[in-house]
């Protein structure tokens, strides 16, 4: 199904221009040249998906039909092998970046927690990242990723289809807000919305465990608003700006334009993180940093977004 008989605009020129790019090298500068404006050492990306290579391709196939069940071409700019995948970020300056994968099932966490290991084992840009779901042995398993040096955890609760208040994840919430390791949860309901997917059930997970350091991917689109409302109520929240922003998001589900959701932006500035949905997104690397630029939230913010926030995220684990 083409963009046009879809209902989804085409890219625009400079998208395509920036698409053909991709391999000649043409986007690398110019991601660099984006950062070293900025006059930051490079970028750091909290977002980004490394899997196994057999789930990575079942999610492309998702991604492949996702025209028909949601009305969206979605294209997956950089569909190639982990070799070539790590190569582009680095080429990119992506200083550290994370293997963001997630269960659908039981038994599976544990599983993709010992490939996520291997895989920052061997690539040392990657936070050491881990999942988890909630099913008997969850607090184990947690506990054992850990000990073994994990960074950053991922939670899917669309994908999953669980309610974050299940109580076999209330002990991993309080092991993970004690041991002070951020989690990113993809907790809107966006694209699509899920039984458990919204601001209410992770509020109740926030009144419990206030401490914990909670990620909210994508903005948490479309409810932007209600989670910048978590942001504001419980000061370990952040936001990652994965896909939000950019023309393919802005066409369906824009960001709110009042001056109040702006100066929100800039008020929670030191807790807004740089993710990009890398490799799984259907326009080149460098639009989502042209789409944060376009803000016009000052070079300031940019800077703290895109690299010092994130930086000071990981540095505990550096140190």
């Amino acid at each position: 199904m083409s963009a046009r008989s879809s209902g989804v605009t085409p890219l625009s020129a400079s998208e395509s221009a920036s698409a053909s790019g991709i391999e000649s090298g043409i986007e690398a500068a110019d991601v660099r040249r984006f950062w070293g404006r900025l006059g930051v050492p490079g970028l750091v990306d909290v977002h980004t998906h490394f899997m196994p290579d057999q789930v990575l391709k079942k999610v492309w196939a998702y991604f492949d039909a996702v025209g028909p069940l949601t009305g969206t071409d979605w294209p997956i700019t950089y569909r190639h092998e982990e070799e070539r995948r790590v190569a582009l970020l680095r080429e990119f300056g992506v200083l550290t970046f994370t293997s963001m994968l997630y269960p659908h099932k039981p038994g599976m966490a544990a599983w993709l927690n010992g490939w996520a290991a291997d895989f920052a084992a061997r690539t040392p840009e990657c936070a050491h990242t881990a999942t988890l779901f909630p099913e008997e042995g969850a607090e184990r398993y947690v506990r054992e990723a850990v000990e073994r040096g994990a960074r950053i955890f991922k939670s899917h609760l669309q994908v999953g289809a669980y309610d974050p208040n299940d109580p076999l994840l209330d002990p991993v919430w309080g092991l993970l807000a004690e041991a002070a390791v951020p989690v990113v949860m993809h907790c809107g309901s966006g694209p699509a919305p899920g039984k458990y997917t919204g601001p209410e059930p992770v509020g109740r997970v926030l009144a419990r465990h206030p401490r914990l350091r909670l990620i909210v991917a994508h903005m948490g689109m479309p409810e932007y608003t209600d989670f910048l409302d978590l942001a504001d109520s419980y000061s370990h929240v952040m936001l990652d700006t994965t896909m939000a922003f950019t023309d393919f998001v802005e066409r369906h589900t824009p960001f709110p334009q009042a001056k109040r959701e702006r100066d929100r932006l800039l008020g929670l500035g030191d807790r807004i993180l740089l993710g990009t949905d890398f490799p799984n997104i259907p326009y080149p690397y460098v639009h989502q940093l042209q789409a944060l630029e376009r803000l016009e939230l000052g070079d300031d913010w940019l800077r703290a977004v895109c690299y010092e926030n994130g930086a000071r995220l990981f540095a505990r684990f550096t140190s």
